[in-house]
């Protein structure tokens, strides 16, 4: 069954004009594709249906998760690495991965305006949806529609900010419509000052929105466990680490289990409702069948994705195309693998070869084998897309593939990772929880998972670890580190692990300098084992290629290049921000 996207209402979505906005404002403007009165855009249920579906918009398209959001500024970290530097600096993506970044890095301005663009939206939804005279005396239907496109319009703008305090910390916040605002200057909020308003909006969203089970249309729609797993989510990003402009420092409030226990309870109630979400028995099948070849999934395990499509920039994403493997030498390729990070799965488990790709994909559909040092990122390949097939030949950039925002077997190892925290220990619940997950990932065979940890800290490891087996070039693990302040003590031991391996030493003494593939085949043979040396005969009908040699010192050095200790982990407010508006003032060592 193919999936029904919103994204045909997307692309022509009807957003509503907020009144004269100067450039000092630039943060707030809206550059919608049509633009009406209010009183029109909240005339009746499918005006301000579509008015909803402007915000849904701003999650789209390259300046949103299609590219910048999801690939530009989630690397570098320990499992992907962005595109090598040919010319550094470049003040461009590749700054941005080696947290090089300066305020007039071309990439970070469209995604800041692009996010408040979208608050934009949902603020005057947010303020008018419920002056409808439908919302409260309209027909049971009308009521229920439009509470749901409320509780919609505080979900996005929750993800909205979240995304804002993620990659720059305190931001300028508003919760009105920009025409109702006393000041063109807003300065930077206590971004525990936005988590308090937006946890508070998503508990209200929680009582608005519907369930999966109760909409009949099945498409991307926020329904009502996304909503709590983005609170879980939120709540444990409130109760971690982050950096603070006031010090200049990583740091967590004293009260961070009052956190902790938000997202528990949130995910213990999800994990109660296994009808509306749950895993999917295979991990391959999940982004191959699903969302590479746009069908849907019967277990909805993804529970808030974002609908991509229209083949442009605007709407659509480059999924597949910048990151995955390429076809008939189309495509980036540009998510690098980190060669520890292969090695770092176990080798019975099911999720490194659908996580990582470690061929390109000729015209005829044979595979060639790559270095290990090009190997890429997998989750979302060119050549599993099926529904519509592509040409081998096409040079299109953009194939309508979804990012997801939130799987479900996120909520279990949050579950895990606070019941851990709250009962300095996990109790039977979490263990039970990360079994699950790690199960799945070994093909449901719960024999070769090993011995789950029971003591605090060794089950954090786990935690961590296993974080980043089920989440590799998802997004999350760069955003991980940072709340548990981990990211420069991981990037440390990345480059030490690395040079580790291009030495020969334990544990990598051992792995084949060489690998070895089998001539014009259709699916990728190994002539050799991925854990032995290098046999010396060249097995028959096989092709040579560099393997753990192609590791080097250069490579080394490259990752995280640029990373410095409490001041990578935020990004440059963008300069043109900051020259509009005075009373901004930028992030630490900016």
């Amino acid at each position: 069954m193919k999936k029904r996207y919103i994204y045909r209402v997307l692309v022509m979505a009807v957003v509503l004009t907020a009144g004269s906005v100067t450039s000092c404002k630039k943060y707030l403007d809206e550059k919608p594709v049509a633009s009406i009165g209010t009183e029109d855009a909240f005339s009746n249920v499918a005006n301000a249906t579509e008015t909803v579906l402007g915000v849904y918009s701003r999650l789209a398209g390259d300046a949103g998760y299609g590219t910048r959001l999801s690939l530009y500024f989630t690397v570098d970290q320990d499992e992907m690495l962005g595109p090598a530097n040919s010319s550094a600096p470049d003040n461009d993506r590749r700054d941005i991965a080696r947290y090089g970044a300066t305020p007039n890095n071309a990439q970070i301005e469209s995604p800041w305006e692009n996010l408040y663009s979208g608050i934009e939206r949902a603020n005057n939804c947010i303020k008018y949806i419920p002056q409808m005279g439908a919302y409260t005396s309209g027909s049971t239907s009308d009521q229920a529609a439009l509470k749901r496109l409320y509780g919609e319009a505080l979900t996005l703008r929750a993800q909205f900010y979240f995304e804002l305090i993620r990659n720059w910390g305190d931001v300028p916040a508003s919760f009105i419509p920009s025409a109702d605002q006393s000041t063109l200057y807003l300065t930077r909020a206590n971004r525990n000052t936005i988590y308090e308003q937006i946890l508070g909006d998503l508990l209200t969203a929680e009582t608005l929105v519907p369930w999966r089970t109760e909409v009949s249309t099945r498409d991307e729609r926020i329904t009502k466990g996304a909503v709590k797993g983005l609170r879980a989510r939120i709540a444990l990003f409130r109760g971690g680490y982050s950096l603070r402009n006031t010090s200049s420092q990583m740091e967590r409030d004293a009260d961070y289990l009052k956190y902790y226990q938000i997202a528990h309870d949130e995910c213990a109630d999800l994990m109660q409702h296994r009808e509306q979400h749950t895993l999917n028995t295979s991990f391959q099948n999940l982004f191959k069948n699903y969302v590479d070849a746009h069908t849907l999934d019967p277990t909805y395990e993804i529970m808030f994705e974002v609908a991509m499509g229209g083949g442009a920039s605007a709407a659509d994403s480059k999924l597949g195309y910048y990151d995955g493997p390429r076809v008939n030498n189309l495509g980036s390729s540009a998510l690098l693998v980190v060669p520890t990070y292969f090695y770092a799965f176990d080798q019975n488990d099911a999720r490194r070869d659908v996580t990582v790709a470690t061929y390109f994909t000729n015209a005829d559909g044979t595979k060639v084998l790559q270095k290990l040092t090009s190997a890429c990122s997998g989750k979302f390949r060119r050549d599993w897309i099926t529904n519509p097939s592509i040409s081998t030949t096409s040079a299109a950039q953009y194939f309508g593939i979804n990012w997801p925002i939130l799987r479900f077997s996120d909520v279990l190892l949050m579950f895990a990772e606070t019941d851990n925290e709250l009962n300095n220990g996990p109790t039977s619940a979490a263990i039970n929880a990360f079994n699950e997950v790690r199960t799945r990932g070994f093909s449901g065979n719960s024999s070769l998972i090993g011995t789950t940890p029971t003591t605090h800290d060794a089950f954090f490891n786990a935690i961590v670890n296993e974080r980043s087996f089920e989440f590799g070039g998802e997004g999350i693990r760069k955003y991980d580190l940072i709340r548990w302040n981990l990211l420069n003590s991981v990037i440390t031991k990345t480059r030490a692990n690395l040079t580790l391996m291009l030495n020969r030493q334990a544990p990598y003494a051992n792995l084949p300098q060489s690998m070895y593939y089998l001539n014009s085949s259709q699916t990728l043979v190994y002539g050799n084992s991925l854990y032995t040396a290098t046999p010396a005969a060249t097995p028959t009908n096989n092709t040579k290629v560099n393997w753990v040699s192609s590791l080097s010192t250069s490579y080394i050095t490259n990752v995280a290049q640029l990373f410095t200790p409490n001041h990578g982990e935020l990004l440059p407010i963008p300069l043109p921000t900051m020259q509009s508006n005075p009373s901004l003032v930028q992030n630490p060592g900016y």
